[in-house]
């Protein structure tokens, strides 16, 4: 799948549990590599627990620490998913982060995206690098669709996903709350052969 501003990709294949290895994704302006223990930073922690940025995540809920960030790590060892931190090429700035749960047994994988850093947002970083990984990810052998989601009222995330060539697939009619009012979880989906 060819994605304009693509210029390099290292991947590495592995047999150990059946998993793709990922190292870097990049385009002009950004790069996706994993996240590790040293981007756990004050920054980072802040984006977690600013309401403004967690406003459609669950994770609104939850008051996080270092601890809890390093927990969360954690949780991606020894298993498919990726936990990716998205930075900017010029000066190596972290700037958000994304996730693809992968189930290799079914041949899917859902991904989620957080622009944390307020001069990453409303400049196209959000849709470039979604396309940058749900191209990789649909050009991955063992992965056949890929799947993602949000409430209906947020609508910057649902043309992300639309102008990436996912199609809606599914709507759970008022599944969640937010700010007390039920809400509308709109799925989408991209399967390889599409």
């Amino acid at each position: 799948m060819g994605q304009p501003g693509r210029i390099a990709l290292r991947v590495t294949t592995g047999v150990a549990r059946e998993k793709t290895v990922f190292q870097m994704l990049q385009t002009e302006r950004v790069l996706l590599r994993p996240f590790g223990q040293a981007d756990i930073s004050p920054d980072y922690v802040s984006w977690l627990n600013d309401p403004r940025v967690v406003r459609y995540s669950n994770q609104r809920f939850v008051t996080h620490t270092q601890a809890s960030c390093c927990s969360y790590l954690e949780s991606f060892a020894d298993t498919p998913n990726l936990f990716l931190s998205v930075r900017m090429r010029a000066g190596d700035r972290a700037v958000g982060t994304m996730t693809a749960y992968r189930s290799l047994r079914h041949g899917t994988a859902d991904m989620g995206i957080l622009i944390g850093h307020g001069a990453a947002r409303g400049i196209g970083l959000g849709q470039e690098v979604w396309d940058l990984l749900l191209g990789w990810l649909v050009d991955q052998p063992d992965i056949r669709k890929v799947t993602a989601g949000a409430m209906r009222s947020n609508v910057a995330m649902i043309r992300i996903m639309e102008r990436s060539g996912m199609s809606h697939e599914a709507t759970r009619v008022k599944q969640e709350l937010l700010d007390g009012v039920p809400e509308d979880l709109l799925y989408f989906a991209k399967f390889r052969d599409h």
